[in-house]
C-alpha cells in the first residue's frame, strides 16, 4: 500500500524575497481544530546563518493553505533553542495544544563556518557540540505560545520527540530518538525509536527501546514521524527510515492501546517514498519526511517535507491503512 500524493503538491513553497522563509519551508506539523487545519511549518530565509523558524498556514480542505502572517509565528530565542526551531509535532489534550520541536542553541552553520562559540569545560554537551534537543510549546490558539523549556537531556542528540495525545496508565508517553543510544548495551546497533514516561510533561524517565531498524529501507536509522492516532485497533504510528543511500521513506506500525510498549503490527514495506522532483531534488536529496497527520472525513492526511525544501500532503483512507497494517504484521 502507498499513500496517495496530492497531484498539486507542493502545498507550500519558499516565499521569494522573505528574510525568514525565502530559502525553505518544510516538515510541517498539523492539527485539525474547529473545522480548520493548522499547519505549523519549518522555515529558513538564507544559508549564511541558517536560523530556522516556525511559520503558520491554515486550510479549510486540508489541501489549499493560506499563510497566516508575513512574520514567523515562533522565533527561536530562548537560549536552548536560539539557533533553530524545527520539525514541530502537534497534539491536542487537556484543553491545550502541545508542540514538541527539535532545536539547537546555535545555528547549524556556527559549527561549520568556524564561528563556533567557546564554552567553558563545565558547559553541557548540548552547547559544546551544538546537539539537538527537544523543546515543548503550549498554546490554545496556535498563535500565542508559552515555552515550557527543553524536555530532553543536555548530553545526547535527541530529536523526533512525539507526545501521545493524553495519559495512558496515569502517565504521559513520548516517543524520541536519542542518536547516541546504540550498541549492545542499548539493544540496537543503529539509532531506533525509544519510549519515555512522565507525570508532568517536563521530566521524563523509564526509557525503553520500542523499535530498532529491521528492514533494508531503514538500515541506518529510524525515528518517529507524526503523532499517534488512536483507533479501535490500536495506536497508528507513522515513522521514517533511512537507508545506506540516505533515502528517507515512511513506514507504519500499530501499538497496543493499553500498553503502547507492545507493537501489534509493523509491515515490512514502506508506504511513502520520494518519486517526484520536489522530493528528489532540493536542499537534501530523496527525502519524504512526515511530521504531521490529521483525520478528516475518515481520511488520513499526512503532511511531509519534500527534500527539505517544500511542504506536501498525501492521503489514505484511515480504515484502509489500519486494515493493511493489521494484515501485514511482519
Amino acid at each position: 500500500m502507498r499513500l496517495k500524493k496530492w497531484v498539486k503538491n507542493p502545498i507550500l513553497r519558499p516565499k521569494p524575497g522573505s528574510d525568514w522563509e525565502g530559502f525553505a519551508v518544510c516538515n510541517p506539523g498539523a492539527v485539525y481544530k474547529e473545522g480548520k487545519v493548522y499547519l505549523l511549518y519549518r522555515a529558513s530565509g538564507e544559508t549564511e546563518t541558517y536560523r530556522i523558524y516556525l511559520g503558520l498556514a491554515t486550510s479549510e480542505d486540508g489541501y489549499r493553505f493560506t499563510r497566516y502572517s508575513d512574520n514567523p509565528i515562533y522565533t527561536p530565542c530562548s537560549g536552548f533553542d536560539s539557533g533553530c526551531a524545527e520539525d514541530p509535532r502537534i497534539v491536542e489534550m487537556e484543553g491545550h495544544i502541545y508542540v514538541t520541536y527539535a532545536c539547537r542553541a546555535n545555528p547549524y552553520t556556527a559549527f561549520i563556518t568556524g564561528n563556533k562559540p567557546v564554552y567553558p569545560d563545565a558547559a553541557p554537551l548540548s552547547l559544546k557540540r551544538n546537539l539537538t534537543r527537544t523543546g515543548l510549546l503550549r498554546t490554545r490558539d496556535m498563535i500565542h505560545y508559552d515555552s515550557l523549556g527543553p524536555i530532553t537531556r543536555d548530553d545526547v542528540d535527541d530529536r523526533d520527540a512525539i507526545l501521545f495525545p493524553g495519559k495512558i496508565g496515569g502517565r504521559y508517553i513520548m516517543l524520541h530518538r536519542p542518536s547516541e543510544w546504540v550498541g549492545h548495551a542499548y539493544g540496537s546497533m543503529k539509532p531506533g525509536i525509544w519510549m519515555a514516561f512522565s507525570e508532568d510533561l517536563i521530566n521524563w524517565k523509564d526509557d525503553i527501546l520500542l523499535a530498532r531498524p529491521e528492514f533494508e529501507w531503514q538500515s541506518e536509522k529510524i525515528g518517529g514521524s507524526a503523532p499517534p492516532i488512536k483507533t479501535d485497533r490500536g495506536w497508528l504510528v507513522l515513522y521514517h527510515g533511512v537507508d545506506k543511500k540516505r533515502i528517507y521513506r515512511q513506514g507504519v506500525m500499530l501499538l497496543d492501546l493499553e500498553d503502547p510498549r507492545r507493537i501489534i503490527a509493523r509491515p515490512r514495506e514502506f508506504i511513502l517514498e520520494p518519486t517526484e522532483e520536489y522530493e528528489i531534488s532540493g536542499i537534501e536529496h530523496d527525502v519524504v519526511f512526515a511530521v504531521g497527520n490529521i483525520v478528516m472525513n475518515n481520511q488520513l492526511f499526512v503532511y511531509y517535507g519534500g527534500a527539505d525544501k517544500v511542504c506536501c500532503v498525501a492521503t489514505a483512507g484511515l480504515r484502509e491503512l489500519i486494515d493493511y497494517t493489521v494484515s501485514n504484521p511482519a
